[in-house]
């Protein structure tokens, strides 16, 4: 599985085949198809087991007593990170013709993602961190604004003359707006 990932994140699904993989695990490909089935299925189990690395790896975040600002922070730092291990693009490519696996991102998005979003929306609500004035459907829907442009937002930190700085500015914009705190 290892293997598989690292392939996948230079090649993309459609070019590796079972018996690179095999080659460079350096396991028969017998193996390969005795534990897994097919080179879908192992695709499969490899994202499954990254996002499932990754969301414990947020939960644990989440929960460990920081405030908004640092874990909105967290968010977005982290976010470029798995934009290098696994693009958005290669992403798409990987949910594009796989029902099982799209089925799977929406179900953990249902049961784990949005649940644990709505409820730092509501401690930072209680808190005073986020306005009163704000809803959580508003907050959601500025998050999802901010997080479908992801991709062109990394592309344009990674075009700046000082990354940090252009995300530091971003996180900046996400709290307080263009104009600074009131």
């Amino acid at each position: 599985m290892k293997t598989t990932f690292n392939m996948l994140r230079t090649s993309g699904p459609k070019r590796i085949r079972i018996a690179d993989i095999s080659k460079e695990a350096k396991v028969s490909q017998v193996t390969i198809y005795n534990y897994f089935g097919s080179k879908e299925t192992l695709l499969q189990e490899v994202f499954k087991n990254y996002a499932n690395n990754v969301i414990a790896e947020f939960e644990d975040y989440m929960n460990g007593g920081h405030s908004l600002k640092e874990k909105i922070e967290y968010i977005l730092f982290m976010e470029k990170k798995y934009y290098n291990e696994l693009s958005p693009g290669l992403i798409k490519e990987l949910l594009i013709d796989d029902q099982e696996l799209t089925r799977y991102v929406e179900e953990v998005y249902k049961e784990k993602t949005l649940p644990l979003t709505i409820r730092i929306i509501g401690e930072g609500k209680k808190s005073g961190e986020i306005s009163e004035d704000v809803s959580i459907e508003s907050v959601l829907g500025f998050i999802q604004l901010f997080m479908n442009q992801y991709e062109l937002i990394l592309g344009m930190a990674q075009q700046s003359s000082d990354l940090d700085k252009f995300l530091d500015g971003m996180v900046h914009m996400f709290f307080y707006g263009i104009c600074g705190k009131p």
